[in-house]
């Protein structure tokens, strides 16, 4: 059964920090792009950070380049989602998605899959 786990959120005040997790198990994700798709109160989902499991390569959005960095560990098969200089408006429900397309837009392709979601809070 593939599950993916996302951990790490929570409350935090403006300008601080926060680390997500994406604990993937169940299937070998090395051909997928692995995703954070986070969803604001009203918003639609908004990929904000991508990455390619076998070479690393990554995609941001405008809104959190240079504050936010994705990285994966193979020998934990985890995901994370680093980030920094955190603004109210990042508040949202984080999810982790992998997909077997690079997709900016916050659907999944068939064949991919969604994590439960963890929500992160950035009071002013």
């Amino acid at each position: 059964q593939v599950q993916l786990v996302e951990s790490g959120g929570g409350l935090v005040q403006a300008g601080g920090s926060l680390r997500l997790s994406c604990a993937a198990s169940g299937r070998t994700f090395s051909g997928y792009y692995m995703r954070w798709i986070r969803q604001a109160p009203g918003k639609e989902r908004e990929v904000v950070a991508a990455i390619k499991w076998s070479v690393g390569s990554t995609y941001y959005a405008d809104s959190v380049k240079g504050r936010f960095t994705i990285s994966r560990e193979s020998a934990e098969n985890t995901v994370y989602l680093q980030m920094n200089s955190l603004k109210p408006e990042d508040t949202g429900v984080y999810y982790c998605a992998a997909d077997p397309t690079l997709r900016t837009v916050g659907t999944l392709s068939p064949g991919g899959y969604w994590g439960q979601g963890t929500q992160v809070t950035v009071s002013s």
